[in-house]
């Protein structure tokens, strides 16, 4: 089991790991060895997620989650495929527990009486530096 957050949990034998060969470093093992790692997290079929945190991971994951609602995610740091394995973990927790936050719920404001008196002369004042721009303009013409 992998704790997410103190309320839910997601069990191991969700996630899907498929190994491929990584490009960089890593000398000759880079063609021998297969150390990048997919992690694979059916988001949609999940008996482990609330339905609230589906939906925000999914919204979270954007192109990282396929049509098919699976969460793939690409580990290709490091050298070694344990580690990669293990990154790809912490990067599926990390998104699981931004997804369990619930945002904030966002009051509507308005601007006080003050600010909108200091808005408008802001208004007048601009306004009547161009329209003296405009008469000097018109004065130069003249001559």
């Amino acid at each position: 089991m992998i704790l997410v957050t103190r309320n839910f949990r997601i069990d191991e034998e969700e996630l899907r790991f498929r190994f491929v060969r990584a490009a960089g470093p890593g000398g000759q093992n880079v063609n021998k060895v297969a150390t990048a790692v997919q992690l694979r997290f059916d988001v949609t079929r999940s008996p482990s997620l609330p339905d609230a945190v589906r939906e925000r991971l999914v919204r979270l994951a954007g192109r990282h989650v396929s049509r098919g609602g699976v969460l793939i995610i690409d580990a290709r740091r490091y050298r070694t495929q344990e580690r990669n394995r293990q990154d790809a973990i912490e990067r599926l927790v990390r998104w699981l527990q931004r997804a369990a936050e619930r945002p904030k719920p966002r009051r509507k404001t308005a601007p006080s009486p003050a600010a909108k008196a200091r808005r408008l002369d802001e208004k007048r004042h601009r306004g009547g530096t161009k329209r003296r721009r405009a008469k000097a303009r018109l004065m130069d013409d003249a001559t």
